[in-house]
């Protein structure tokens, strides 16, 4: 008798997912398919497939059909993601806005265009909405507000958690609960599945910038979005009419990067607790942000004028994005967040002191030598930092 077992762990997922037909087909290593266009000599089959995509948004069976309609090394990691996010399907995108964008344009083409956000959101998220640049109409408000914010207009509740930059954590059952029908979409960007999995707390959507650590070597850009396979066919057909497709390439390195997902975040995340608990004692920082549910991020707010600090780096790279195998810093208030309205960013905690800081896979006690001498001279008595904020 076979006593395997029929469900595996998150780890084992993350390597094997999107790769079980490898051995059947005699390779180990996946291929990258890197046409754009597919022979056919049927034309009748061919015109019933694109009916039926049409239809419903359904991959295609048999053969691919066309770059934009779906190609086979993207589906491996789409595949891949799914299994790990504990969702039917996946689909991705050339980036991150490419994914948000398409969410906002299935539900306004259903006539419900307003969405209902929590901020802090990541900056460009924000400005997308707030703009109204897909027709949306958002209304801001705290966890606790979002059943009275729903509208019969409504198409998305769109909540981040940890959230970027402050790091301040949601209830995810509690606002799916207060969505009632109306789907909730989770950026789970910061978590990743490794350290949460919002479809198990109610979650219809999971957004990923998965140029951060599903990737995780700063070498690609990308988006995805897991979901239920009923909302997937809708993405595909936004995706497939607006061509904001995910290159082959980039989705060979995106299953690759999810092979090691686990081991980097959870490694990165032990370097970040103990980044965390050093600037929550050091006087030149005024206040730390780290999550209860732990991750790679780290929020601090210094006395002193936060641009030194950016200045004074050598190991830590000062530049945007995160979820590197290399540690990150960043001054939101600057980059990130700038597109953001000045009021509305610091009401949603993003002060003009605060710095990011995305922890890499460097020894720790390299990463704190470079952090300390960029703090500079601890000259004076400050009033101690307070304990690292855990929202």
């Amino acid at each position: 008798m076979d006593t395997r077992r029929t469900t595996r762990a998150l780890a084992t997922e993350a390597v094997h997912a999107g790769r079980d037909d490898l051995a059947g087909l005699g390779l180990h290593a996946p291929p990258i398919d890197l046409s754009t266009t597919y022979p056919s000599y049927d034309s009748r089959a061919e015109a019933a497939r694109i009916d039926a995509f049409a239809t419903t948004g359904a991959e295609p069976e048999g053969p691919p059909v066309y770059g934009r309609l779906g190609n086979p090394t993207v589906a491996r990691f789409e595949t891949a993601l799914a299994r790990l996010e504990g969702t039917e399907s996946a689909v991705a995108f050339a980036s991150g806005m490419a994914a948000l964008s398409a969410v906002l344009l299935v539900r306004g083409s259903m006539g419900l265009r307003h969405v209902v956000a929590v901020r802090p959101l990541y900056g460009c998220s924000d400005h997308l909405l707030t703009a109204g640049l897909l027709g949306s109409e958002v209304t801001w408000t705290d966890p606790a507000g979002v059943a009275d914010a729903l509208r019969p207009d409504t198409g998305l509740v769109l909540v981040e958690t940890p959230a970027n930059p402050t790091l301040a954590e949601i209830d995810l059952r509690a606002v799916a609960h207060a969505c009632g029908s109306v789907p909730l979409l989770v950026d789970n960007t910061f978590a990743t599945p490794v350290l949460q999995r919002p479809a198990g707390h109610g979650a219809r959507l999971v957004l990923h910038s998965a140029t951060k650590y599903l990737g995780g070597h700063g070498d690609v850009l990308a988006g995805v979005v897991a979901c239920d396979e009923e909302f997937a066919g809708r993405l595909r057909q936004v995706r497939f009419a607006t061509g904001g497709v995910l290159h082959p390439l980039a989705g060979y390195l995106l299953l690759r990067g999810l092979s090691t997902l686990p081991v980097r975040v959870r490694a990165a995340s032990a370097n970040a607790a103990e980044l965390a608990a050093r600037l929550t004692v050091d006087p030149r920082v005024a206040r730390v942000h780290y999550p209860r549910i732990g991750g790679a991020m780290v929020s601090f707010e210094v006395h002193e004028d936060p641009h030194e600090v950016i200045a004074g780096v050598r190991l830590i790279t000062p530049a945007v994005s995160l979820g590197s195998v290399d540690s990150l810093i960043q001054h939101p208030a600057s980059i990130s967040h700038r597109i953001v309205d000045a009021d509305d960013r610091r009401d949603a905690g993003v002060s003009d002191r605060l710095l990011r800081l995305s922890v890499g896979l460097e020894d720790v006690e390299d990463l704190w030598a470079d952090l300390d001498a960029a703090l500079g001279e601890r000259a004076g008595t400050p009033a101690p930092a307070e304990a690292p904020a855990r929202v």
